[in-house]
Protein backbone atom coordinates (compact mmCIF):
# COMPACT_ATOMS: atom_id res chain seq x y z
CA UNK A 1 0.00 0.00 0.00
CA UNK A 2 2.72 2.52 1.01
CA UNK A 3 6.24 3.14 -0.25
CA UNK A 4 7.72 5.29 2.52
CA UNK A 5 10.65 7.16 1.01
CA UNK A 6 13.51 9.20 2.37
CA UNK A 7 16.44 10.63 0.43
CA UNK A 8 19.69 12.43 1.17
CA UNK A 9 20.91 14.98 -1.37
CA UNK A 10 23.78 17.32 -2.23
CA UNK A 11 21.56 20.35 -1.55
CA UNK A 12 18.01 21.67 -1.56
CA UNK A 13 17.27 22.37 -5.24
CA UNK A 14 15.73 19.54 -7.21
CA UNK A 15 17.10 19.37 -10.73
CA UNK A 16 20.41 21.04 -9.92
CA UNK A 17 21.27 19.14 -6.73
CA UNK A 18 21.35 15.34 -6.79
CA UNK A 19 20.37 12.36 -4.63
CA UNK A 20 23.16 10.68 -2.62
CA UNK A 21 21.06 8.02 -0.88
CA UNK A 22 17.54 6.62 -1.16
CA UNK A 23 15.60 4.33 1.14
CA UNK A 24 12.14 2.82 0.70
CA UNK A 25 10.25 1.19 3.56
CA UNK A 26 7.24 -0.88 2.53
CA UNK A 27 4.06 -0.78 4.60
CA UNK A 28 0.87 -2.80 3.96
CA UNK A 29 -1.42 -0.48 5.93
CA UNK A 30 -0.94 -2.48 9.13
CA UNK A 31 2.81 -2.89 9.55
CA UNK A 32 6.21 -2.52 7.90
CA UNK A 33 6.87 -5.43 5.53
CA UNK A 34 10.27 -4.71 4.00
CA UNK A 35 12.92 -2.19 3.03
CA UNK A 36 15.26 -1.12 0.24
CA UNK A 37 18.24 1.20 0.54
CA UNK A 38 21.13 2.29 -1.65
CA UNK A 39 23.80 4.95 -1.69
CA UNK A 40 23.75 6.89 -4.98
CA UNK A 41 26.72 8.37 -6.81
CA UNK A 42 25.52 11.95 -7.45
CA UNK A 43 28.19 12.42 -10.14
CA UNK A 44 29.35 15.58 -8.37
CA UNK A 45 31.07 16.57 -5.15
CA UNK A 46 29.11 16.54 -1.89
CA UNK A 47 29.41 19.89 -0.06
CA UNK A 48 31.21 19.83 3.28
CA UNK A 49 28.16 21.07 5.24
CA UNK A 50 26.03 18.26 3.78
CA UNK A 51 28.62 15.68 4.80
CA UNK A 52 28.60 17.15 8.32
CA UNK A 53 24.80 16.75 8.43
CA UNK A 54 24.41 13.28 6.88
CA UNK A 55 27.81 11.67 7.36
CA UNK A 56 27.85 10.72 3.66
CA UNK A 57 31.26 11.43 2.14
CA UNK A 58 32.51 11.57 -1.43
CA UNK A 59 34.49 8.39 -0.76
CA UNK A 60 31.34 6.53 0.33
CA UNK A 61 29.51 7.23 -2.96
CA UNK A 62 32.50 6.97 -5.29
CA UNK A 63 31.74 3.36 -6.25
CA UNK A 64 27.98 3.48 -5.52
CA UNK A 65 25.54 3.08 -8.45
CA UNK A 66 24.41 6.18 -10.31
CA UNK A 67 20.70 6.93 -10.23
CA UNK A 68 20.09 5.52 -13.71
CA UNK A 69 21.42 2.17 -12.45
CA UNK A 70 18.78 1.90 -9.71
CA UNK A 71 15.95 3.69 -11.54
CA UNK A 72 14.28 0.51 -12.82
CA UNK A 73 14.36 -1.01 -9.33
CA UNK A 74 12.72 2.11 -7.84
CA UNK A 75 9.98 2.08 -10.50
CA UNK A 76 9.23 -1.61 -9.95
CA UNK A 77 9.29 -1.40 -6.15
CA UNK A 78 6.96 1.62 -5.97
CA UNK A 79 4.54 0.50 -8.71
CA UNK A 80 0.95 0.62 -7.43
CA UNK A 81 2.00 2.07 -4.05
CA UNK A 82 1.34 5.43 -2.40
CA UNK A 83 4.52 7.52 -2.14
CA UNK A 84 4.83 8.69 1.49
CA UNK A 85 7.49 10.97 2.98
CA UNK A 86 7.95 13.44 5.80
CA UNK A 87 7.57 16.69 3.81
CA UNK A 88 6.72 14.69 0.71
CA UNK A 89 7.07 17.57 -1.75
CA UNK A 90 10.86 17.62 -1.16
CA UNK A 91 11.51 13.90 -1.66
CA UNK A 92 8.97 13.46 -4.46
CA UNK A 93 10.27 16.49 -6.38
CA UNK A 94 13.85 15.19 -6.22
CA UNK A 95 12.90 11.70 -7.36
CA UNK A 96 10.81 13.13 -10.20
CA UNK A 97 13.72 15.37 -11.24
CA UNK A 98 16.13 12.42 -11.37
CA UNK A 99 13.72 10.47 -13.57
CA UNK A 100 13.09 13.52 -15.75
CA UNK A 101 16.80 13.65 -16.58
CA UNK A 102 16.43 10.07 -17.81
CA UNK A 103 13.45 11.01 -19.99
CA UNK A 104 10.96 9.15 -17.76
CA UNK A 105 7.92 10.60 -16.00
CA UNK A 106 7.70 9.26 -12.45
CA UNK A 107 4.11 9.60 -11.23
CA UNK A 108 2.77 8.21 -7.95
CA UNK A 109 -0.05 9.28 -5.59
CA UNK A 110 1.48 11.00 -2.57
CA UNK A 111 0.87 11.49 1.15
CA UNK A 112 2.76 13.83 3.47
CA UNK A 113 3.32 12.50 7.00
CA UNK A 114 3.93 16.05 8.28
CA UNK A 115 0.46 17.20 7.19
CA UNK A 116 -1.13 13.96 8.37
CA UNK A 117 0.53 14.34 11.78
CA UNK A 118 -0.75 17.89 12.22
CA UNK A 119 -4.25 16.73 11.33
CA UNK A 120 -4.46 13.36 13.13
CA UNK A 121 -2.30 13.95 16.22
CA UNK A 122 -2.61 17.70 16.92
CA UNK A 123 -1.17 19.58 19.86
CA UNK A 124 2.58 19.15 19.41
CA UNK A 125 4.86 22.19 19.28
CA UNK A 126 6.94 20.77 16.43
CA UNK A 127 6.25 18.24 13.69
CA UNK A 128 9.81 17.83 12.50
CA UNK A 129 10.63 14.13 12.14
CA UNK A 130 13.11 14.15 15.00
CA UNK A 131 10.82 15.97 17.41
CA UNK A 132 7.58 14.11 16.66
CA UNK A 133 9.39 10.77 16.90
CA UNK A 134 10.94 11.78 20.21
CA UNK A 135 7.54 12.69 21.65
CA UNK A 136 5.97 9.45 20.40
CA UNK A 137 8.83 7.31 21.68
CA UNK A 138 10.01 6.25 18.22
CA UNK A 139 13.73 5.49 18.21
CA UNK A 140 15.90 6.61 15.30
CA UNK A 141 19.58 5.86 15.73
CA UNK A 142 20.41 6.90 12.15
CA UNK A 143 19.00 10.44 11.92
CA UNK A 144 19.69 12.19 8.59
CA UNK A 145 20.41 8.89 6.90
CA UNK A 146 17.83 7.66 4.41
CA UNK A 147 17.01 4.26 5.94
CA UNK A 148 16.94 5.58 9.51
CA UNK A 149 14.54 8.39 8.62
CA UNK A 150 12.39 6.22 6.32
CA UNK A 151 12.04 3.56 9.02
CA UNK A 152 11.12 6.22 11.60
CA UNK A 153 8.50 7.60 9.19
CA UNK A 154 7.17 4.05 8.75
CA UNK A 155 6.75 3.69 12.52
CA UNK A 156 5.12 7.12 12.61
CA UNK A 157 2.63 5.88 9.98
CA UNK A 158 1.58 3.16 12.46
CA UNK A 159 0.48 5.91 14.87
CA UNK A 160 -1.24 7.88 12.11
CA UNK A 161 -3.15 4.89 10.76
CA UNK A 162 -4.29 4.03 14.29
CA UNK A 163 -5.38 7.65 14.90
CA UNK A 164 -7.26 7.59 11.59
CA UNK A 165 -9.01 4.36 12.45
CA UNK A 166 -7.68 2.63 9.34
CA UNK A 167 -5.58 3.10 6.18
CA UNK A 168 -5.08 6.63 4.86
CA UNK A 169 -5.54 7.49 1.19
CA UNK A 170 -4.52 10.54 -0.87
CA UNK A 171 -7.20 13.21 -1.35
CA UNK A 172 -9.70 12.24 -4.03
CA UNK A 173 -12.91 13.66 -5.49
CA UNK A 174 -14.64 10.30 -4.93
CA UNK A 175 -15.48 11.06 -1.30
CA UNK A 176 -17.17 14.40 -1.94
CA UNK A 177 -20.88 14.90 -1.21
CA UNK A 178 -22.68 14.75 -4.54
CA UNK A 179 -25.50 16.89 -3.10
CA UNK A 180 -23.09 19.82 -2.67
CA UNK A 181 -21.03 19.49 -5.87
CA UNK A 182 -22.24 21.47 -8.90
CA UNK A 183 -23.51 19.11 -11.64
CA UNK A 184 -21.31 20.80 -14.28
CA UNK A 185 -18.08 20.14 -12.36
CA UNK A 186 -16.12 17.28 -13.95
CA UNK A 187 -14.64 15.34 -11.02
CA UNK A 188 -12.23 13.52 -13.35
CA UNK A 189 -10.65 16.89 -14.09
CA UNK A 190 -10.41 17.56 -10.35
CA UNK A 191 -8.70 14.21 -9.72
CA UNK A 192 -6.19 14.99 -12.49
CA UNK A 193 -5.23 18.39 -11.09
CA UNK A 194 -1.49 18.74 -10.40
CA UNK A 195 -0.11 18.30 -6.90
CA UNK A 196 2.12 21.31 -7.53
CA UNK A 197 2.61 24.85 -6.25
CA UNK A 198 0.67 27.55 -8.03
CA UNK A 199 -2.43 29.74 -8.30
CA UNK A 200 -5.90 28.34 -8.97
CA UNK A 201 -9.11 29.90 -10.30
CA UNK A 202 -12.66 28.81 -9.46
CA UNK A 203 -15.58 29.61 -11.81
CA UNK A 204 -19.37 29.33 -11.55
CA UNK A 205 -21.75 27.91 -14.16
CA UNK A 206 -21.79 31.19 -16.13
CA UNK A 207 -17.97 31.16 -16.23
CA UNK A 208 -17.65 34.06 -13.82
CA UNK A 209 -14.53 33.95 -11.67
CA UNK A 210 -15.63 33.58 -8.04
CA UNK A 211 -12.38 32.82 -6.21
CA UNK A 212 -8.59 32.95 -6.66
CA UNK A 213 -6.20 31.18 -4.32
CA UNK A 214 -2.67 29.87 -4.07
CA UNK A 215 -1.38 26.60 -2.69
CA UNK A 216 1.72 24.44 -2.53
CA UNK A 217 -0.57 21.60 -3.65
CA UNK A 218 -3.27 22.80 -6.07
CA UNK A 219 -5.23 19.55 -6.16
CA UNK A 220 -5.31 19.14 -2.39
CA UNK A 221 -6.43 22.72 -1.82
CA UNK A 222 -9.28 22.59 -4.36
CA UNK A 223 -10.50 19.32 -2.85
CA UNK A 224 -10.51 21.07 0.54
CA UNK A 225 -12.72 23.82 -0.92
CA UNK A 226 -15.12 21.25 -2.35
CA UNK A 227 -15.28 19.35 0.96
CA UNK A 228 -15.61 22.43 3.18
CA UNK A 229 -19.07 22.26 4.73
CA UNK A 230 -18.21 24.03 8.00
CA UNK A 231 -19.99 27.33 7.29
CA UNK A 232 -22.91 28.41 5.15
CA UNK A 233 -20.58 30.61 3.11
CA UNK A 234 -18.15 27.76 2.41
CA UNK A 235 -21.02 25.47 1.38
CA UNK A 236 -22.38 28.12 -0.99
CA UNK A 237 -18.98 28.58 -2.61
CA UNK A 238 -18.42 24.81 -2.94
CA UNK A 239 -21.82 24.38 -4.59
CA UNK A 240 -21.07 27.17 -7.10
CA UNK A 241 -17.79 25.74 -8.40
CA UNK A 242 -18.56 24.55 -11.93
CA UNK A 243 -15.03 24.61 -13.39
CA UNK A 244 -11.45 25.15 -12.29
CA UNK A 245 -8.26 26.43 -13.85
CA UNK A 246 -4.73 26.87 -12.54
CA UNK A 247 -1.25 28.21 -13.22
CA UNK A 248 1.74 26.26 -11.91
CA UNK A 249 4.39 28.61 -10.51
CA UNK A 250 6.78 26.17 -8.82
CA UNK A 251 7.81 28.95 -6.45
CA UNK A 252 5.69 29.70 -3.41
CA UNK A 253 6.85 33.34 -3.51
CA UNK A 254 5.76 33.71 -7.14
CA UNK A 255 2.42 32.09 -6.25
CA UNK A 256 1.88 34.63 -3.46
CA UNK A 257 2.75 37.54 -5.76
CA UNK A 258 0.61 36.27 -8.64
CA UNK A 259 -2.34 35.58 -6.33
CA UNK A 260 -2.17 39.12 -4.92
CA UNK A 261 -1.96 40.67 -8.40
CA UNK A 262 -4.80 38.55 -9.82
CA UNK A 263 -7.13 39.28 -6.90
CA UNK A 264 -6.58 43.02 -7.34
CA UNK A 265 -7.18 42.69 -11.10
CA UNK A 266 -10.31 40.51 -11.02
CA UNK A 267 -11.75 41.14 -7.50
CA UNK A 268 -13.63 37.79 -7.30
CA UNK A 269 -16.69 37.77 -5.06
CA UNK A 270 -15.38 35.28 -2.51
CA UNK A 271 -12.03 37.05 -2.21
CA UNK A 272 -13.57 40.25 -0.88
CA UNK A 273 -13.52 38.93 2.66
CA UNK A 274 -10.01 37.49 2.78
CA UNK A 275 -9.01 35.50 5.85
CA UNK A 276 -7.58 37.64 8.63
CA UNK A 277 -3.88 38.23 8.34
CA UNK A 278 -1.50 36.66 10.84
CA UNK A 279 0.12 40.11 11.00
CA UNK A 280 -2.76 42.02 12.64
CA UNK A 281 -0.86 45.18 13.62
CA UNK A 282 0.33 47.77 11.12
CA UNK A 283 2.51 50.87 10.99
CA UNK A 284 0.87 53.90 9.41
CA UNK A 285 2.11 57.43 8.67
CA UNK A 286 0.28 60.73 8.39
CA UNK A 287 1.19 64.41 8.45
CA UNK A 288 0.10 66.20 11.60
CA UNK A 289 -1.17 69.77 11.88
CA UNK A 290 2.36 71.09 12.38
CA UNK A 291 3.57 69.43 9.16
CA UNK A 292 5.54 66.61 10.77
CA UNK A 293 5.21 63.00 9.60
CA UNK A 294 3.76 61.07 12.54
CA UNK A 295 3.83 57.27 12.83
CA UNK A 296 1.00 55.27 14.37
CA UNK A 297 0.86 51.63 15.44
CA UNK A 298 -2.65 50.19 15.32
CA UNK A 299 -4.68 47.13 14.41
CA UNK A 300 -5.26 46.77 10.69
CA UNK A 301 -8.75 46.79 9.24
CA UNK A 302 -10.08 45.43 5.94
CA UNK A 303 -8.67 47.46 3.06
CA UNK A 304 -5.78 48.93 5.08
CA UNK A 305 -2.35 49.06 3.45
CA UNK A 306 0.13 49.62 6.29
CA UNK A 307 3.77 50.50 5.66
CA UNK A 308 4.68 47.23 7.32
CA UNK A 309 2.88 44.72 9.55
CA UNK A 310 3.61 42.89 12.80
CA UNK A 311 2.45 39.75 14.62
CA UNK A 312 1.75 41.66 17.83
CA UNK A 313 1.71 45.14 19.34
CA UNK A 314 4.77 44.20 21.42
CA UNK A 315 6.73 43.24 18.30
CA UNK A 316 5.66 46.50 16.62
CA UNK A 317 6.86 48.61 19.55
CA UNK A 318 10.26 46.85 19.69
CA UNK A 319 10.89 47.29 15.97
CA UNK A 320 9.70 50.90 15.87
CA UNK A 321 11.90 51.69 18.89
CA UNK A 322 14.96 50.42 16.99
CA UNK A 323 13.99 52.37 13.87
CA UNK A 324 13.39 55.48 15.93
CA UNK A 325 16.89 55.33 17.46
CA UNK A 326 18.58 54.42 14.18
CA UNK A 327 17.06 57.34 12.27
CA UNK A 328 17.04 59.76 15.26
CA UNK A 329 13.28 60.22 15.20
CA UNK A 330 11.03 61.65 17.90
CA UNK A 331 9.41 59.16 20.31
CA UNK A 332 6.24 61.25 20.49
CA UNK A 333 5.89 61.25 16.70
CA UNK A 334 6.62 57.51 16.55
CA UNK A 335 3.75 56.51 18.87
CA UNK A 336 6.22 55.59 21.63
CA UNK A 337 5.55 58.45 24.09
CA UNK A 338 2.10 59.50 25.26
CA UNK A 339 3.01 62.34 27.63
CA UNK A 340 2.56 66.04 26.94
CA UNK A 341 5.36 68.34 25.83
CA UNK A 342 8.87 67.16 24.96
CA UNK A 343 9.38 63.41 24.66
CA UNK A 344 11.69 61.57 27.04
CA UNK A 345 14.39 61.19 24.34
CA UNK A 346 14.47 64.98 23.88
CA UNK A 347 14.97 65.39 27.62
CA UNK A 348 18.02 63.12 27.27
CA UNK A 349 19.31 65.07 24.28
CA UNK A 350 18.58 62.21 21.83
CA UNK A 351 15.70 63.91 19.99
CA UNK A 352 16.08 67.10 17.94
CA UNK A 353 12.86 68.52 19.34
CA UNK A 354 10.29 67.86 16.62
CA UNK A 355 7.86 67.08 19.43
CA UNK A 356 8.05 70.73 20.60
CA UNK A 357 8.65 72.38 17.21
CA UNK A 358 12.39 72.94 17.69
CA UNK A 359 13.37 71.07 14.54
CA UNK A 360 12.28 72.03 11.03
CA UNK A 361 9.57 69.72 9.73
CA UNK A 362 11.36 69.42 6.36
CA UNK A 363 14.58 67.98 7.82
CA UNK A 364 12.68 65.71 10.23
CA UNK A 365 10.44 64.38 7.46
CA UNK A 366 13.48 63.59 5.33
CA UNK A 367 14.66 61.17 8.04
CA UNK A 368 11.18 59.65 8.29
CA UNK A 369 11.20 59.07 4.52
CA UNK A 370 14.63 57.44 4.79
CA UNK A 371 13.25 55.15 7.50
CA UNK A 372 10.20 54.29 5.41
CA UNK A 373 12.38 53.48 2.40
CA UNK A 374 14.46 51.14 4.57
CA UNK A 375 11.31 49.09 5.22
CA UNK A 376 10.47 48.54 1.58
CA UNK A 377 12.85 45.75 0.64
CA UNK A 378 15.91 43.98 2.02
CA UNK A 379 17.90 45.63 -0.76
CA UNK A 380 16.82 48.42 -3.16
CA UNK A 381 18.02 46.28 -6.05
CA UNK A 382 18.02 42.47 -6.04
CA UNK A 383 17.10 39.35 -7.98
CA UNK A 384 15.49 36.57 -5.94
CA UNK A 385 16.00 33.06 -7.33
CA UNK A 386 13.35 30.39 -6.76
CA UNK A 387 12.30 26.95 -7.98
CA UNK A 388 10.78 27.11 -11.46
CA UNK A 389 7.69 25.34 -12.80
CA UNK A 390 9.78 22.22 -13.39
CA UNK A 391 13.20 20.91 -12.42
CA UNK A 392 15.01 22.43 -15.43
CA UNK A 393 13.74 25.95 -14.79
CA UNK A 394 14.41 28.78 -12.34
CA UNK A 395 12.05 31.57 -11.29
CA UNK A 396 13.30 35.11 -10.66
CA UNK A 397 11.66 37.97 -8.77
CA UNK A 398 13.08 41.37 -9.73
CA UNK A 399 13.50 44.41 -7.43
CA UNK A 400 15.10 47.50 -8.98
CA UNK A 401 15.63 50.98 -7.51
CA UNK A 402 13.47 50.04 -4.53
CA UNK A 403 10.56 48.92 -6.73
CA UNK A 404 9.14 45.46 -7.43
CA UNK A 405 9.23 45.00 -11.21
CA UNK A 406 7.73 41.52 -11.61
CA UNK A 407 8.76 37.89 -12.00
CA UNK A 408 9.76 35.51 -14.77
CA UNK A 409 11.40 32.20 -15.63
CA UNK A 410 14.49 31.03 -17.46
CA UNK A 411 15.72 27.63 -18.55
CA UNK A 412 18.66 26.33 -16.52
CA UNK A 413 20.48 25.44 -19.73
CA UNK A 414 20.45 29.06 -20.96
CA UNK A 415 23.75 30.92 -20.66
CA UNK A 416 23.84 34.46 -19.27
CA UNK A 417 27.02 36.52 -19.09
CA UNK A 418 25.57 38.77 -16.39
CA UNK A 419 22.56 38.70 -14.06
CA UNK A 420 21.27 41.91 -15.70
CA UNK A 421 20.51 39.88 -18.86
CA UNK A 422 17.75 38.09 -16.94
CA UNK A 423 15.71 41.31 -16.91
CA UNK A 424 14.28 40.34 -20.30
CA UNK A 425 12.40 37.32 -18.90
CA UNK A 426 10.56 39.37 -16.27
CA UNK A 427 6.83 40.02 -16.74
CA UNK A 428 6.08 43.54 -15.56
CA UNK A 429 3.87 43.75 -12.45
CA UNK A 430 2.73 46.59 -10.18
CA UNK A 431 4.47 47.41 -6.92
CA UNK A 432 2.36 48.11 -3.83
CA UNK A 433 2.51 47.69 -0.06
CA UNK A 434 0.92 44.25 -0.22
CA UNK A 435 3.73 43.11 -2.51
CA UNK A 436 6.33 44.68 -0.22
CA UNK A 437 4.94 42.78 2.77
CA UNK A 438 4.75 39.52 0.82
CA UNK A 439 8.39 39.73 -0.29
CA UNK A 440 9.74 40.96 3.05
CA UNK A 441 7.84 38.33 5.04
CA UNK A 442 8.86 35.56 2.66
CA UNK A 443 12.55 36.47 2.88
CA UNK A 444 12.24 36.71 6.66
CA UNK A 445 10.83 33.17 6.90
CA UNK A 446 13.10 31.76 4.17
CA UNK A 447 16.53 33.15 5.15
CA UNK A 448 18.43 30.79 2.81
CA UNK A 449 16.74 32.11 -0.34
CA UNK A 450 19.30 32.84 -3.06
CA UNK A 451 19.61 36.59 -3.75
CA UNK A 452 21.92 38.57 -6.02
CA UNK A 453 22.05 42.32 -5.38
CA UNK A 454 21.77 44.76 -8.26
CA UNK A 455 23.48 48.10 -8.68
CA UNK A 456 21.07 51.02 -8.51
CA UNK A 457 20.64 52.77 -11.84
CA UNK A 458 19.51 56.13 -10.53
Amino acid sequence: MYAIVDIETTGGRAGSDRITEIAIVFHNGREITGEYCSLINPERSIPYNITMLTGITNEMVEHAPCFYEVAKTIVEKTEGLIFVAHNVSFDYRFVQAEFKQLGFKFDRPTLCSVKLSRKLIPGYKSYSLGEICRQLGIENNARHRALGDAMATGLLMNHLIQANGGPIYPPSAKGLRSSVIHPSLDLKIVDNLPEACGVYYLYNETNNLIYIGKSKNIKERILQHLANYETTKSQHMASEIASVDYVITGSELVALLLESDEIKTHTPRYNRAQRRTNMPYGLFVDENEAGYFALKIRKTAMGDLPITAFKSHEEAVKIVEKLCKKHKLCEALCDLYSGKGACFAHQLGECGGACVGREFAFSYNMRVEAMLNSLKYKSPGMVIFEQGKHADETAVVWIENGMYCGFGYFDNSDAFADVSELRGVVQTKKDNRDVQQIINQYLKTHPNTKIIKLKQTR
